[in-house]
């Protein structure tokens, strides 16, 4: 399978280019390589495909700053974008319009009806990770109540046994115009609200709009080094759409618990080794329980202080570009006992006063 083109590259704009030179750039793309201007060219329809995919992401603000920094994967979530789910001339409608005169004809073309099958909502919820979970990555099946096409009549919202009919008043277009002087107006059919086809007879379970409201569960692949505040999309899991039209998409927004021992700053990790005295001062081999169970071993080397840091790279968490690991940081904390034995004392009494010794003897050379 081949990797997918950077979307700077596909539109042939920099990684600086505004808003106004994205838009521009897809609109270019689209008149050379729009199926309806090359029939039968299937080179033609993948490259407009893929510069639709490009500019669904670059005029994205919120989609833009997780593709600059994590790349491709930075919009994945259990799928990242997925064209066969995504009803792109609805969601270009306004661009198209633009670019060919009459939506989706091109000169000589057809008007496209606005009525007919419509791309459902989005749906949007939260989701809690362990801190392991959101460092290693994992899969949960996610609760989700909403709407869900209607199984008795499959989402046309008519009993068993009939059809939707074509709206009469706006003969499918699911818009009337209306003239005012010499201008006219056109606004949403209040016959079939905008559908294009209305039901003679409704189907009982969902009383004619396609869809009952149902809880269901979502598997939602969260990957490793995910943090909290980030936002994973999961195609075709929001609601469905209108006349049997494409679902949205499910956006999980991510919240990550604390660990007592573990703290996190982007791809780094931070713990700390408890040592004794004795350990600081001669130097000693500390071994940290990492969060897939594994274990590190950091070497302290003599006369290692309250407070100094060690650094092992590429043990910390992982990108979630898939581009290595960030580092652990391990800080040295010298744990000083509240009570301690006779014995105990009479041997820091003893060291006490051979390295007070040692420090007069320094003293009287220096």
């Amino acid at each position: 399978m081949s990797e997918k083109r950077d979307y700077y590259e596909v539109l042939g704009v920099s990684r600086t280019a505004s808003s106004d030179e994205i838009r521009k750039a897809y609109k270019q793309a689209a008149l050379k390589h729009h199926p309806d201007r090359n029939p039968g060219d299937k080179s033609a329809e993948e490259k407009f495909k893929e510069a639709t995919e490009a500019f669904s992401v670059l005029s994205d603000a919120d989609k833009r700053g997780r593709y600059d920094q994590f790349g491709h994967a930075g919009l994945e979530g259990g799928g990242g974008f997925d064209p066969s789910g995504v009803d792109i001339f609805s969601h270009f409608q306004d661009l198209f319009s633009d670019i060919f005169g009459n939506f989706g004809g091109g000169p000589g073309g057809s008007r496209q009806r606005r009525g007919g099958p419509q791309r459902g909502a989005d749906l949007r919820i939260g989701q809690r990770l362990t801190f392991a979970e959101a460092v290693l990555g994992c899969k949960k099946e996610i609760s989700v109540r909403a709407p869900v096409r209607c199984d008795t009549c499959e989402g046309s919202g008519a009993a068993p046994g009939h059809s939707r009919q074509t709206c009469s008043t706006c003969k499918g277009n699911g818009q009337v115009a209306t003239a005012r002087g010499f201008v006219m107006f056109t606004s949403v059919c209040p016959a079939c609200q905008g559908q294009g086809s209305v039901v003679s007879k409704p189907c009982e379970s969902c009383r004619g709009a396609g869809q009952v409201e149902k809880s269901r569960k979502v598997l939602v692949t969260f990957p490793a080094g995910i943090d909290g505040g980030q936002r994973l999309r999961v195609p075709g899991q929001g609601v469905p759409g209108n006349v049997g039209g494409p679902a949205g998409d499910l956006y999980v927004d991510v919240d990550v618990e604390s660990h007592d021992r573990f703290e996190r700053e982007g791809t780094d990790l931070m713990t700390r080794a408890h040592v004794c005295f004795a350990d600081a001062a001669l130097g000693t081999t500390v071994k940290i329980p990492m969060l897939d169970e594994s274990v590190v071993e950091v070497e302290l080397p003599p006369g290692s202080q309250p407070g100094d840091v060690i650094s092992l790279k590429g043990k910390g968490v992982a990108r979630v570009d898939g581009r290595g690991k960030g580092t652990l940081h391990v800080v040295v904390q010298v744990d000083v006992p509240k009570k301690v034995s006779a014995r105990a004392r009479t041997l820091l009494l003893e060291l006490q006063k051979e390295l007070t010794s040692n420090e007069g003897r320094k003293a009287g050379n220096a």
